[in-house]
């Protein structure tokens, strides 16, 4: 047996969620592009839990079910409340979505019937928590969540307290429909390994966040924003990447493994970023990024990743940078679950093999004599 670093190349799973062909993102068969621009994220939820559209009686009930289950248990939120205020906001979602399965009393059930409400139970509760866990660090009390508005909507009311342009509205439901699904990354394989065990749909989440918690993979937006802000000013963009392609240093936000001619969401991601900057009357992060894309683009040939716009898209919407992991998580649990749920339909055990390259034909030496 020989191993392949990362599990590069090889196909771990059959999956008719989403697909990457020639660069080109589906999801159940439909090209990201159209959803980004026709779909909402809850038509998207739909469409990855249950293998097409909904009708307009099935979205309309799956938008009662998600008003319905936003709220959580107030146990939940007080616990929330001792978390310290300088906690990680990953591991304090890992934590609370953890907690919610204590208060679910199908926790256990694993019939696909109490699995599917699991899934949409999450999904209406992790914009609920995310917010409240925004403001209590902020000495704030908590907003409880509306009814009869979308995800989006409602995630931007319960974390300032405001009512949201539709413009920023619209924005948000757009990064969640892109931000879905991404295939077998490292989070979805996560939940489905754990699963697999034929453990509960809340570890298989818990364990996802686990591993989007990573810099690696749900961290790069937030890494991007850093570098915008320690840019400042779109004058000093040239100098600052010229130093880094110079030394040859990476650049957050640029290249992904599995696109060779550019990560199709980027551009919609880049037309938002214009719409929010045209909103706020300030139109520096976007210019910014605009030139970091040509400098990177036109030396590297690299092009900007789901990431590299989503950063000033969030900061736009006047989202703490350390909340844009969670924002994906908001939309990713959707892709989670669904996976979840198609892992348990025609479940096998993951158990991989290791390469082992170890020391061999070792001895035991009493201990007197080591």
């Amino acid at each position: 047996m020989t191993a392949t670093k990362g599990l590069e190349g090889i196909v771990a799973a059959a999956s008719s969620i989403s697909s990457i062909i020639d660069g080109v993102l589906t999801y159940r068969g439909y090209d990201i592009d159209e959803l980004a621009e026709k779909a909402s994220f809850e038509e998207v939820a739909y469409l990855l839990w249950h293998g097409k559209l909904p009708t307009r009686s099935e979205l309309d009930a799956l938008n009662a079910q998600l008003g319905e289950y936003a709220a959580v248990a107030s146990d939940v939120i007080a616990g929330v409340r001792l978390y310290p205020k300088d906690t990680n906001s990953m591991a304090a979602l890992r934590t609370v979505v953890s907690s919610l399965a204590l208060y679910d009393p199908e926790a256990g059930d694993m019939s696909r019937e109490a699995n599917i409400r699991k899934a949409v139970k999450l999904q209406a509760q992790l914009p609920t928590v995310i917010a409240a866990f925004a403001r209590i660090r902020q000495g704030q009390e908590p907003i409880a969540p509306k009814k009869g508005v979308g995800i989006a909507h409602n995630f931007l009311y319960m974390l300032t307290g405001e009512e949201p342009a539709e413009v920023a509205v619209q924005a948000l439901d757009k990064a969640l429909v892109l931000h879905a699904d991404h295939e077998l990354n490292a989070s979805t394989f996560a939940a489905r390994v754990t699963v697999a065990t034929l453990s509960d749909i809340y570890s298989g989440v818990t364990s996802a966040i686990g591993a989007l918690k990573g810099p690696l993979h749900g961290g790069a937006n937030e890494a991007v924003m850093v570098m915008l802000d320690d840019i400042a000013t779109v004058a000093n963009v040239e100098p600052y990447i010229q130093n880094k392609l110079n030394n040859k240093e990476k650049i957050m936000g640029f290249g992904h493994r599995v696109y060779k001619n550019g990560d199709p969401r980027a551009k919609h991601l880049q037309m938002m970023s214009r719409q929010l900057g045209e909103l706020n009357g300030d139109m520096r992060l976007y210019e910014m990024s605009v030139k970091i894309e040509d400098l990177v683009t036109g030396q590297k040939g690299l092009k900007p990743n789901v990431d590299f716009y989503s950063a000033s898209c969030y900061t736009m919407l006047g989202i703490p940078r350390d909340l844009f992991t969670p924002i994906f998580a908001i939309s990713r649990v959707s892709g989670w679950t669904a996976h979840i749920l198609e892992q348990f339909e025609d479940n096998r055990l993951i158990r991989p093999r290791a390469e082992y390259v170890g020391p061999v034909n070792q001895r035991y030496v009493p201990i007197a004599q080591r």
